[in-house]
């Protein structure tokens, strides 16, 4: 927890306020899928829930629960229910409510990153889809951080080791078409994936 953070018990009531915590984000040919389990309340399709995260209103378009590879349409979930949300703009971690708590769930505690490679696409009409990704990726796993160099002005991707990023490297091919370059090409001669590694919190 962060310090200015204090803990509040609150019962699995389906009768109680909503509170329902965004774990896993996919994206699906309807766009994203965003799985959460509602801890408190009921959610239900077409209800206005708040992103404590972000303090913005959102209608819930589509709930649906997940049977293997199949998904059935629901109107509503309760307390204990794990359920995906369809077209819902959020990050992994978030807390939905009803708006009448400020009540979110705990902080993840997420280690500094380890690894740092600054990439940039190969060509120019990469680039849409290349911020697409990035910030697709972001959303989906705490552990991975973009940013910009301030002096170079390049993209610094941030991680927890170099298969981490070896993997979001080969999505951005693989997903988004695009074609990314190592800027810190180090390693050229002996790794199939040239990175700069860092082996503290610091960046290279």
């Amino acid at each position: 927890m962060n310090k200015d953070e204090e803990k509040v018990l609150v019962p699995s009531d389906p009768r109680g306020p909503l509170i329902a915590y965004a774990f896993k984000l996919e994206q699906g040919p309807f766009g994203q899928l965003t799985y959460v389990r509602v801890y408190s309340g009921e959610l239900k399709k077409g209800q206005m829930i708040t992103n404590l995260s972000t303090g913005k209103k959102i209608k819930v378009p589509r709930l649906v629960r997940c049977h293997s590879d199949e998904l059935q349409d629901i109107d509503s979930a309760s307390a204990g229910d794990i359920v995906a949300l369809f077209g819902v703009d959020c990050a992994t971690a978030d807390t939905f409510t009803d708006g009448s708590v400020k009540l979110a769930m705990q902080s993840l505690n997420i280690a500094d990153p380890v690894v740092t490679l600054a990439i940039a696409p190969k060509a120019r009409d990469m680039s849409a889809n290349f911020s697409k990704a990035l910030n697709r990726f972001q959303k989906e796993d705490p552990t991975f951080r973009v940013e910009q160099d301030k002096e170079s002005g390049e993209t610094i991707i941030s991680g927890m080791g170099e298969l981490h990023l070896e993997i979001y490297v080969e999505r951005l091919k693989r997903e988004y078409n695009v074609d990314a370059d190592d800027l810190r090409n180090d390693y050229a001669d002996t790794a199939p994936l040239a990175l700069t590694v860092c082996r503290s919190s610091r960046r290279c």
